[in-house]
């Protein structure tokens, strides 16, 4: 018995040997099932997905962005300029470690805090696989440096762009403006698709404006790329459009006499066509430098900007707000004629002061110290002089309602129209106004204020050179207008512009007054008529900042020099033909007569002299 245990089973030992084979197979096919099932969802079932995931790994799609178009004076001076600039992009998928890449490159070449911070905003804006901009404007130092490091810096490219340049720096700044990066708020509204191929928009100015003209269309490529993402080869392209080109009326002669005039001084002046409406000159001093904006402002030069009490990113021409003066006179000299409430041959008698019934305080004259302007006091003569006393009497006997309807005719208290963002509509007072504004009812002491260009009236310097066009036109109501052409194809309207209707004697009479204003011995412009071989038609006139008592006497050598009077000057010329004319101001500058005149002189001078034809033209 103990003997036939020591042996073993075959039989038991076949059986086990076949169960354990068994569960072997079995095991191999199930895994090799898996395997099989596997192996046809990666190889069949997801073949395209992975396929067009291999090709992104390859081959990407990136925009190519449009030229912008250009900015010309009307005498081809480019004012709005492109040049390529190299900047700094990641595409973020193809980086291990995105955060330490960021740390590699702050090492190699100056990357600011607001550099990231910045760049962390426009990755939430992207799309898969899309360049983000780190850094603008990279100089040839740190281009060497990223090319040497290259191979260390997976998902970084170093690509070539336009950026805005204006050459002539602050001398346009405020017409055309200036581009700068798209914000938040701005990637919100634009089409992103249209924008992918550029990190710029314009931001106020003509830039602003014409944006969908000058932008352009954004092209697309299609390159390969290597397994570091670098690109081999162009493999298809979609060439962009370039934005369309703009020219202007703006000569760029008047435009740099008109501010070299104001020598340092605040204020604005718009010299515009009497006969189409485009804008010759549009100049607010001081002015700034704009390529400062293109890549992107520092802060402190932006706190330098913001922070200068001269105000040299207020544009003073479209939104600037003075109390007009003097200089409205002309143009209610003309209403009250139409409407007859004044002949050409009613005078008064001008002691330096006027009384109202039934109000205590006498509304002075400028000319109160010396007792007035006399006796035998004519609307010419009130023009010539600037007499107040004379339009505290045409103010009441024609009343607010005429005044500030033909007001609105000639521009003033609306909008222009002009091309430009941000225009302010002035004040051109009336009833409605006041009881909407105020809460309060209109009274005839309010009416004498604004017969002199006081009390309520405001108005830009645009607006006055349109009132001062469409009186030298003889009532053509031009829209005020700064391009001219757009492509080359001029984009002056064809129609006739309506016409606000006076009698030809009363333009004639006004005009006349005008011209003597500076050409007559007691006109108040006279000292700009020396050595003139042409007329100008003119008004100066005053505007208060602070209030004077009515006995006082204004001495701006006590007070600050922010505390003196702005100086006004309208004008056009030549006076028998009239092609240009003027609205400005000079803020603090006392006297129209001596601060703003000169220098509509300046810039009329060279309009004459670049406008005179020679022998040969003239044949």
């Amino acid at each position: 018995m103990m003997q036939d245990r020591a042996f073993s089973d075959p039989a038991r030992e076949r059986l086990l040997f076949a169960q354990r084979l068994f569960i072997t197979a079995v095991i191999t096919l199930v895994l090799s099932g898996l395997l099989a099932a596997r192996y046809f969802n990666l190889q069949i079932s997801r073949h395209d997905d992975f396929a067009t995931q291999s090709n992104n790994n390859r081959v990407l799609v990136r925009p190519l962005a449009p030229s912008r178009g250009l900015i010309y004076a009307s005498d081809g001076e480019l004012i709005a300029d492109n040049r390529p600039s190299f900047n700094l992009t990641i595409v973020p998928e193809r980086s291990a470690n995105l955060e330490q890449l960021l740390s590699d490159l702050s090492a190699l070449i100056t990357v600011s805090e607001r550099d990231i911070e910045n760049f962390r905003k426009r990755l939430k804006q992207r799309r898969p696989y899309e360049q983000t901009t780190l850094k603008f404007n990279l100089s040839e130092e740190e281009r060497a440096t990223l090319a040497v490091h290259g191979h260390r810096l997976l998902g970084t490219e170093t690509s070539a762009r336009l950026n805005r340049y204006y050459p002539e720096a602050e001398l346009f700044a405020n017409v055309v403006g200036y581009v700068g990066r798209i914000n938040e708020a701005e990637s919100e509204t634009i089409d992103k698709v249209q924008y992918s191929g550029t990190d710029s928009i314009g931001k106020n100015g003509l830039e602003k404006f014409y944006e969908d003209r000058l932008l352009g269309q954004v092209g697309s490529e299609q390159v390969e790329t290597n397994a570091l993402g670098r690109v081999m080869r162009v493999l298809e392209q979609n060439a962009p459009i370039a934005g369309d080109d703009l020219t202007l009326f703006i000569d760029s002669e008047l435009q740099r006499v008109g501010l070299d005039a104001f020598n340092g001084e605040r204020g604005a002046l718009v010299a515009i066509d009497v006969k189409t409406g485009g804008i010759l000159a549009m100049v607010s001093a001081p002015s700034y430098d704009p390529n400062l904006f293109v890549g992107g402002i520092s802060q402190k030069d932006y706190d330098r900007l913001l922070y200068d009490k001269s105000r040299p990113l207020f544009d003073r021409t479209i939104r600037g707000q003075y109390p007009p003066g003097s200089t409205v006179k002309p143009l209610f000299g003309l209403i009250a004629l139409q409407k007859g409430t004044v002949t050409t041959n009613f005078k008064i008698q001008d002691n330096g002061f006027f009384y109202f019934k039934g109000v205590e305080r006498p509304w002075r004259d400028h000319n109160f110290a010396r007792g007035g302007h006399g006796s035998g006091i004519d609307l010419a003569k009130a023009i010539i002089e600037s007499c107040d006393v004379y339009f505290y009497e045409l103010g009441v006997r024609t009343g607010i309602d005429m005044l500030s309807t033909y007001g609105n005719q000639f521009g003033l208290g609306v909008l222009t129209g002009i091309d430009l963002p941000g225009e302010r509509n002035g004040i051109m007072p009336s009833r409605a106004w006041k009881q909407g504004e105020r809460r309060q009812f209109w009274y005839n002491g309010d009416t004498i204020n604004v017969s002199i260009g006081q009390g309520y009236m405001l108005a830009t310097p645009l607006q006055l050179a349109v009132m001062t066009a469409r009186i030298a036109s003889r009532g053509e109501v031009q829209t005020p207008r700064l391009v001219k052409a757009i492509n080359g194809v001029d984009q002056v309207p064809a129609e006739e512009p309506p016409t606000i209707k006076m009698d030809k004697q009363y333009w004639d009479y006004v005009h006349q007054a005008m011209v003597d204003v500076v050409h007559s011995p007691r006109g108040t412009a006279k000292g700009i008529s020396r050595d003139l071989d042409y007329k100008i038609a003119g008004k100066t006139g005053t505007a208060q900042v602070i209030s004077i008592g009515a006995k006082d006497k204004y001495d701006s050598t006590k007070i600050d020099k922010e505390q003196w009077d702005h100086a006004l000057f309208v004008a056009f010329a030549p006076a028998d033909d009239p092609k240009i004319a003027i609205g400005l101001i000079v803020e603090n500058g006392e006297h129209g007569s001596s601060s703003a005149a000169p220098i509509a002189r300046a810039v009329f001078d060279a309009y004459m002299d670049s406008n005179a034809a020679s022998p040969s033209e003239s044949e």
